[in-house]
């Protein structure tokens, strides 16, 4: 309560001063040839369970450029030094199965869903259903001139209604191959023969493809054409039949070790899919928690519709509903301990999954289903590191990895909580700390709070 109490002050303090420009922006101050040290900073490179303290960080030109003891590690001279004592450095979070502001959006409403990821820490977002304008988007955020994540983009999905012949799946993946998209979105509704076709092309183009399994398909052809992620666990759990029973173990096992040898990964969803999917939930809490004023009033209002439809649908079962997300959490747990390759996603911004802020909620679900803090952490760097290496090398605290880091008041490794308890974010190398980010939240929450 101190602290908290503590916080809120110096943040009065802030925009006292700041509007009386007393306080330049660091956004003002900054160029893309600023250095950044991060001083006497305790790093949490995330490439084994580790913290390593007493490190200054330098970031030159959007990259790791030096990092060492900070007794023996000089600040450059004309470097902007942000304080690190008592505070810990980690890699930023990856959003792994992402979507932009959709259709019709403005140019404003783009910018700010951008910052709502970055503002919490989620610097990478792979986008799952490319829309008219994301490439446009994309070519704004990965240059800098919009502060927000570096993205990686799937193009319109394949899915029942814009594939009718393998013919065409195929003309599909070459004209995406073509538009600039970086992999391929599957929706529900392909055969087997559009999605071999799809499979089969997309390999030979170098795209890669994954999202949800056709039910047609199914999850072991699925496995064997080279679907790179599995995303909701939907296919998982109809290849399990644990809708609405028990998992058989014996097959649990064997899905997981699957999983494992085919190096494909997984991107849960947990929170969503219990929410949008299943029902669980009561509509008013979901609607009353705090990160809904940073979401248009009329989205809100969307969301709360869509979830008492799902719960007033015929035939809707409040246990059955249980016996489903149980299976979810077990099946995550088998994954994580069975050692398969695990990516975290919330399929933000939809059901009252705001960017950003969805990913805090999705980080308690996986630690419900058994997973520790740096399990957890895992998914949201390293693994989206190994995910990404042919486009880039980040994920780590490491010398020469993209300068993507969330700087933490408190070890994020003892409680994923603390991830929320920042400092600031770094996003390719621009630094912006968490006053300015809350200036800027404050900002955003007024403009939706009308609309």
């Amino acid at each position: 309560m101190k602290n908290n109490a503590l916080r809120r002050w110096t943040m009065a303090g802030y925009l006292a001063a700041s509007a009386a420009g007393l306080v330049q922006p660091v956004e003002a101050r900054q160029s893309p040839d600023t250095v950044v040290a991060f001083v006497d900073v305790t790093v949490v490179p995330m490439d084994a369970e580790r913290v390593v303290p007493h490190q200054t960080v330098i970031v030159r030109a959007g990259r790791i450029w030096q990092m060492g003891p900070s007794a023996s590690t000089p600040v450059p001279a004309g470097a902007m030094r942000v304080e690190g004592a008592g505070r810990f450095l980690m890699p930023g979070l990856a959003e792994m199965h992402g979507h932009t502001a959709g259709p019709n959006a403005t140019e404003e409403f783009k910018e700010q869903v951008m910052f709502l990821y970055a503002a919490n820490g989620v610097t990478t977002v792979r986008g799952m259903l490319g829309i008219p304008g994301d490439l446009e988007l994309k070519a704004l955020t990965n240059s800098g001139r919009i502060w927000g994540p570096t993205l990686y983009l799937a193009g319109p999905s394949f899915n029942g209604r814009t594939v009718t012949s393998p013919e065409q799946a195929v003309r599909r993946v070459w004209q995406q191959k073509a538009e600039g998209w970086d992999h391929l979105k599957v929706h529900p509704g392909l055969t087997v023969e559009e999605y071999d076709a799809m499979a089969l092309d997309a390999q030979q183009a170098g795209l890669r493809f994954g999202g949800h399994v056709p039910e047609e398909v199914g999850f072991l052809h699925a496995l064997q054409m080279g679907q790179e992620t599995f995303d909701h666990l939907d296919g998982m759990i109809a290849w399990l039949d644990g809708f609405d029973r028990a998992i058989d173990p014996t097959r649990l096992d064997a899905m997981v070790q699957l999983v494992k040898a085919s190096r494909s990964w997984v991107v849960p969803t947990m929170v969503l899919w219990e929410l949008g999917v299943i029902g669980l939930g009561d509509t008013d809490e979901l609607a009353a928690r705090p990160e809904m004023k940073y979401w248009p009033k009329t989205g809100v209002q969307r969301w709360v519709a869509r979830h008492r439809s799902v719960r007033q649908r015929p035939g809707f079962n409040p246990e059955l509903a249980a016996v489903h997300a149980r299976n979810r959490v077990a099946l995550l747990r088998a994954l994580n301990e069975g050692g398969a390759g695990i990516l975290m996603g919330t399929d933000s911004p939809q059901m009252f999954s705001v960017p950003g802020f969805s990913l805090h909620r999705e980080m308690a679900a996986m630690a419900n289903a058994g997973m520790s803090p740096y399990e957890i952490l895992v998914t949201g760097t390293r693994n989206v590191g190994e995910y990404f290496q042919r486009y880039d090398s980040f994920g780590t605290v490491a010398v020469g990895r993209r300068a993507d880091l969330v700087l933490t008041n408190a070890n994020p490794l003892d409680d994923v909580a603390n991830v929320a308890d920042r400092a600031g974010v770094m996003v390719r190398g621009r630094w912006m700390s968490e006053h300015e980010i809350q200036r800027r939240l404050e900002r955003i929450a007024e403009a939706f709070a009308g609309r």
